[in-house]
C-alpha cells in the first residue's frame, strides 16, 4: 500500500507527505477511474468541535469541501452534549460520505477536567466513526505543527497562516477548531 502511494504521488507538492502516508488509500486503490480520497477530520472539544471535510486527489494539493464548528450550550447536561456532539458527528459524516477520519488525539493537559470533557468528545466522535465502519487514523498537535509548518509547538496562527500552502479552498478559515479539523 505504501509503495503504491509513494510512487504515483508527487510528494514534492506536499510538505505534510509524513501525514498523507498514514492516509489509507487502499480503497482507491484498486479502482483506475477513482483516484482521490476523501478524509474529514474532527478537533474534539465538548463546547466546541471542529470539523473539516478535505478531498486529496493524487498528485494535486488537497481541496477543502466543506468546514466548520459544532457547538453544545454550556448549561446542558453532560449527556445531552454527548448525545448532540454524537448526532452531529454521524450527519456529517452521511452527508460528506468520507473514505477516512482523522482525529486530534488528547497530547497532554494541564487542566484535569479539560482533559476529561475532551476524552468524552473523542469518544462520541470515535462512537460515529465506528459505527460507520471508517477507517480511523488519530495525530497528536506536534504531529499535525512539524508536519504543515515544520516546528511541533508551532502557534495555531502559524498553523493558520500555512494552510494556504497545503490546501486549496475558495475561503479559509478563521476560527481554531475548525483550523485544527483542516490541519
Amino acid at each position: 500500500d505504501q509503495k503504491w502511494f509513494s510512487n504515483d504521488f508527487d510528494r514534492s507538492r506536499c510538505r505534510a507527505s509524513r501525514i498523507f502516508d498514514r492516509v489509507s488509500f487502499s480503497s482507491i486503490r484498486d479502482s483506475p477511474i477513482r483516484r482521490n480520497v476523501r478524509v474529514m477530520g474532527f478537533d474534539p472539544g465538548t463546547a466546541t468541535t471542529g470539523w473539516a471535510c478535505v478531498d486529496a486527489k493524487l498528485g494535486q494539493k488537497p481541496r477543502l469541501i466543506d468546514c466548520g464548528i459544532i457547538t453544545t450550550p454550556a448549561k446542558t447536561a453532560l449527556a445531552t452534549r454527548l448525545k448532540t456532539l454524537h448526532s452531529a458527528v454521524a450527519k456529517l459524516i452521511y452527508k460528506h460520505q468520507p473514505d477516512q477520519v482523522a482525529v486530534e488525539e488528547l497530547f497532554f493537559a494541564k487542566n484535569r477536567t479539560t482533559a476529561i470533557a475532551v476524552s468524552h468528545a473523542r469518544g462520541v466522535i470515535l462512537l460515529a466513526i465506528a459505527q460507520a465502519k471508517l477507517p480511523l487514523t488519530e495525530y497528536t498537535p506536534p504531529e499535525i505543527k512539524q508536519a504543515l509548518v515544520g516546528y511541533g509547538n508551532a502557534t495555531k496562527s502559524q498553523v493558520q497562516a500555512i494552510l494556504p500552502a497545503h490546501i486549496e479552498a475558495s475561503e479559509y478559515p478563521t476560527q481554531d477548531d475548525t483550523c485544527d479539523a483542516v490541519a
